[in-house]
């Protein structure tokens, strides 16, 4: 089984580089067979996570929430919107900014149309304030940098529980609560 932690955003761009940022700190966790990379163009998703059984993406998301506030969505079955308690519809698919208007939500319909999805894909999304270019995350964003790693560890964790005991069921909403 692969599992990949992907965090995705620019590092230097505000509250953006939350996502390389939570990777970073999954990558000092050292989680046997997990395998973690940042990435900063989305469209470089597509061939990383292609062969992958479990993919969880870490970005920063702009749905209206608390900054810094965790939300985790299961993008896996079809799920082109943002459902979930506080997420806007459609929230996640917003594209990005100039050379990154291809966002997440593109690159995983790409994925799908090219049949390069993961068998299992989780966002993690950290609520972000400022996306200009400037220096580090705001206060609120970095104080769930820990949070959102330990989260991102334990999807991880219970998708290699979930298949190692035979379940083969994936994570389901139910295992999201209270992300």
């Amino acid at each position: 089984m692969s599992r990949l932690v992907i965090g995705l955003g620019c590092r230097g761009c505000g509250d953006d580089g939350v996502g390389p940022a939570v990777a970073g700190a999954v990558e000092e966790l050292r989680l046997p067979g997990v395998h973690v990379a940042a990435v900063e163009d989305p469209a470089g998703l597509v061939p990383l996570w292609g062969t992958a059984d479990v993919a969880v993406v870490v970005d920063a998301i702009a749905a209206g929430g608390p900054p810094g506030s965790i939300t985790v969505l299961d993008l896996t079955d079809g799920a082109l919107s943002g459902v979930g308690p506080g997420v806007p519809d459609g929230a996640w698919m917003r594209g990005g900014v100039g050379r990154y208007a291809f966002g997440l939500a593109a690159a995983v319909q790409l994925g799908r149309a090219l049949h390069r999805l993961p068998g299992r894909l989780v966002l993690v999304g950290v609520e972000g304030t400022a996306f200009a270019r400037r220096e580090g995350l705001s206060a609120a964003v970095a104080a769930a940098v820990g949070p959102a790693a330990r989260a991102v560890a334990g999807l991880v964790s219970l998708q290699t529980a979930l298949q190692t005991a035979g379940s083969g069921g994936g994570l389901r909403p139910e295992h999201l609560e209270g992300w």
